[in-house]
């Protein structure tokens, strides 16, 4: 069960970096667009290809090891449940930057820096939710 952990912590790490990331870039490429900044990072296509050959590849590994971790290990405690409510937040977040990668890539820029903003944010509530709850593991009851 360990080396399941180790390989969660790991592809859980290189999944939350690659999905705080992917809103900069595509800001950046939105800036580039807008004229309002020269940015060497914001070239065309690094957004989707973080999206899925760096974000995505890490997210369903996490996701995968997570599951075994939680099979082998038989544990249902409160704070579990709390953190797997928040996982699947990450994960809907995951799902709409991908929409956003999609409005960059189609010129959709009105609106588009703010909903980064936003998306960087919550992405950073649930990461340090998610956080605090694994090492916290606080006594949670839960009303079943």
């Amino acid at each position: 069960m360990l080396w399941f952990l180790v390989l969660h912590i790991g592809t859980l790490l290189f999944w939350c970096a690659a999905l705080l990331y992917l809103p900069l870039t595509i800001m950046g490429q939105t800036r580039q667009q807008l004229n309002l900044v020269d940015s060497p990072l914001a070239a065309d296509g690094l957004p989707r290809f973080l999206f899925t050959h760096v974000a995505t590849p890490p997210a369903l590994a996490a996701i995968m090891t997570g599951t075994a971790v939680f099979l082998l290990d038989r544990n249902a405690d409160g704070w579990l449940i709390l953190k797997l409510t928040l996982v699947s937040g990450l994960v809907v977040c995951h799902a709409l930057t991908g929409l956003l990668v999609l409005r960059a890539e189609a010129g959709q820029t009105r609106g588009l820096l703010i909903w980064c903003r936003i998306s960087l944010t919550t992405q950073l509530l649930l990461m340090t939710g998610i956080l605090w709850l694994v090492l916290a593991k606080p006594d949670v009851e839960l009303p079943i």
